[in-house]
């Protein structure tokens, strides 16, 4: 890619001749050699399952984790450089919490999606910085609204979804959702659903370790955001590992 836009990927604010700009498609790359991240919305709730890469047996469980609570009703999962995303994160919180002080009300989802994703856009438009390395899914669950969810990439263009999938595996995951009817379907099965996916487009060969993080804002949870139930997730891993060996005795047995 380099070779096709030499001279013309050393600003962020510059297009090449057939109209692109290369530092936001670095930016997507740095997003793609990330761990994969899945969010499925049902029709009580919104689940986050993040495959977080362990990329040495030294580091300690749960360090660096990839989903954020950035209101009591809102979460956020990230892929890309972590760095970039925690910038991110604290921008939407400190959005989230002027709201909060102005309105004396939660923030509606959509203005702060509006609002992180006019953000993660102005990065694009200066020479003097670059975009961020991070695409973001934001969450949420009310009685009024129900189940909202929003992705934004690095270029800060964001669209409304019933699910989604970005990082590494993102091609292999959004076929996976793709078979599933996700709006009748309620957040324990989601939960279920976005387990299995993770571990079956995990690529064992290339990334041996990762941790599977799961968090959901639902009818269950009281429209707060948080980290899957010990019990729940215990269930989800065991079901998604019993697929995964059904999965893999199956093709024993085809060859």
């Amino acid at each position: 890619m380099s070779s096709i836009g030499t001279g013309y990927d050393l600003s962020a604010s510059q297009f090449s001749p057939d109209g692109r700009v290369f530092q936001v498609e670095y930016a997507v790359k740095a997003v793609e050699n990330s761990g994969t991240v899945i969010a499925l919305k049902g029709k009580d709730g919104v689940v986050f399952a993040v495959e977080k890469l362990v990329t040495s047996k030294l580091y300690e469980p749960g360090a660096n984790r990839r989903i954020f609570n950035i209101d009591t009703h809102v979460g956020m999962a990230v892929s890309g450089l972590i760095a970039d995303a925690r910038q991110i994160v604290e921008i939407a919180r400190r959005e989230a919490a002027n709201y909060r002080a102005q309105y004396n009300v939660c923030i509606p989802l959509k203005y702060l999606n509006d609002r992180v994703s006019m953000y993660m856009h102005a990065y694009t438009l200066y020479s003097a910085v670059r975009p961020y390395g991070c695409s973001v899914i934001l969450s949420s669950y009310d009685d009024v609204d129900g189940p909202q969810m929003y992705m934004i990439d690095p270029s800060g263009v964001s669209y409304g979804y019933y699910g989604c999938a970005i990082g590494k595996a993102k091609q292999s995951a959004k076929t996976e959702i793709e078979k599933l009817k996700l709006t009748n379907m309620p957040t324990k099965d989601l939960v279920k659903e976005a387990a299995r996916i993770v571990y079956l487009v995990h690529d064992e060969l290339k990334d041996k370790n990762f941790e599977l993080e799961l968090a959901w804002v639902c009818a269950d949870s009281k429209g707060r955001h948080e980290k899957v139930p010990e019990t729940v997730y215990a269930e989800a891993e065991k079901s998604a590992k019993q697929a995964m060996e059904a999965d893999s005795d199956s093709d024993t047995e085809d060859m």
